[in-house]
Order: structure tokens, then C-alpha cells, then sequence
């Protein structure tokens, strides 16, 4: 509103200027122009800075999660220098199979199979393989994978077996009966409901005078 008040007071002195003879009244007037002028624009350009500016929002698509069905059960062959996996699955296509290779596991999603994604892994490789030199067929009934070991030889299996447990370091100054104990408790926190039935009655036995009886075959 202030703006435009002045502005009126601006145009109204040009007038007066236009019609004004005497060149010290021009001079007054375009001094006074010029200067309702400065005023004018600095207060439009402290009202636009006041001015909240919209900042639009950026909308992000919702992402959805993706189904797998866990394909945990599949073939697998090997020769001095390679290693075979085969998936039985129809209708795979090889445009739709993200797959991932690493030194020490290799990692298959399936999309869009019958409407259902599917997932193939193998999280620990028995041995290392070189995973720039993998190869894929994808037949209709079944996809084959071609792994390259890295150091060649037979593997006894394709997952790689973690030990169950490893028995302590025996000290040369410790009671040997005491390296005993802690083996057989070591024994009896990573054994199943099984073994430690086998270890607690021989406990028992032994603490209540009874001859241990040694334990069955399929007790370990």
C-alpha cells in the first residue's frame, strides 16, 4: 500500500516537472524524483526478501518390497577345475536373474517366475572360486551355473562345514584334570540335548561312586 502512495507521489512530480520553466525548480523537483525513487525500490526488494518463498516437495515413488521364495534345494557336480550348480526351476528367464558372485559365495534372485521371485544362495563356499569368470545357461527347466575355482582340486562338499568345537590349548603348568574338565564342559555347551544327557550321567555317575559306563556309539 505504502508503495503505492509514493509511486502516485513519484508521477505526480514528473508531472510537474514537464511543466515547471525555471531550471532551479527543475532541478528541485528531479532531485526529489530521484530520490522517492530509491526509496521506492529498496522497500519492493526488502517486502520481496519477507516474501516465504515455496519450496516444492519432492515426491518419492513407494519402493515395494520384493517376495523371494528360498530355492534350498539343488544338484551340484564338479571336475578338477570347476564347479556345477543346477537349479531345477521352469520358465526362468536369464534377462530377469540378478545374480552375484564372490570369492566365497554366490548369490541368485529369479524374477517374475509364474508370477513369484525366487532365491538361490550359497552364503559359505566350501572352497574360493574366481567370481569374474562365473557362467550361466538358463535352459526351461533349469539354470545351470559354471563356477572357476581358484585353486582347483576336489572339494568333499559345495557349503563350507564350520567345526563344531575345537578343544581348548592345554597348558604344560595346569592339573591335566582340570584341561579334562574344561574340555568335556566345552563338550557339553556345543553338544546337542543328546549329548549332554551322555555327559551329565556321567557326571552324576562319577560324583556318587558309580563305575562310569562308557557311552554308546550313537550317544557321540
Amino acid at each position: 500500500m505504502a508503495g503505492a502512495v509514493m509511486q502516485d507521489d513519484i508521477d505526480e512530480l514528473r508531472h510537474l516537472l514537464q511543466d515547471a520553466k525555471r531550471p532551479r525548480v527543475q532541478s528541485i523537483l528531479s532531485s526529489q524524483i530521484s530520490s522517492l525513487e530509491k526509496v521506492n525500490e529498496h522497500e519492493a526488494a526488502a517486502a520481496a526478501e519477507q516474501t516465504p518463498k515455496v519450496i516444492p516437495l519432492e515426491i518419492k515413488k513407494f519402493q515395494p518390497i520384493i517376495q523371494y521364495t528360498t530355492l534350498a534345494t539343488f544338484s551340484w557336480d564338479q571336475d578338477y577345475d570347476k564347479v556345477k550348480i543346477y537349479i531345477t526351476l521352469e520358465g526362468a528367464s536369464q534377462e530377469k536373474i540378478e545374480a552375484r558372485f564372490h570369492s566365497d559365495s554366490v548369490d541368485l534372485k529369479i524374477h517374475d517366475v509364474g508370477g513369484k521371485n525366487y532365491r538361490c544362495s550359497v552364503p559359505k563356499l566350501n572352497k574360493s572360486i574366481i567370481p569374474e569368470q562365473p557362467k550361466m545357461l538358463v535352459k526351461p527347466k533349469r539354470i545351470i551355473v559354471t563356477l572357476k575355482k581358484a585353486d582347483g582340486g576336489n572339494w568333499i562338499d559345495l557349503h563350507k562345514k564350520e567345526e563344531k568345537f575345537k578343544a581348548p590349548a592345554m597348558d604344560k603348568d595346569k592339573d591335566p584334570m582340570s584341561g579334562i574338565m574344561d574340555l568335556m564342559k566345552n563338550i557339553y555347551d556345543e553338544g546337542d540335548d543328546e549329548m549332554k544327557k551322555t555327559i551329565a550321567k556321567a557326571w552324576s555317575d562319577a560324583h556318587s561312586g558309580k563305575p562310569a559306563q562308557p557311552p554308546k556309539y550313537g550317544d557321540l
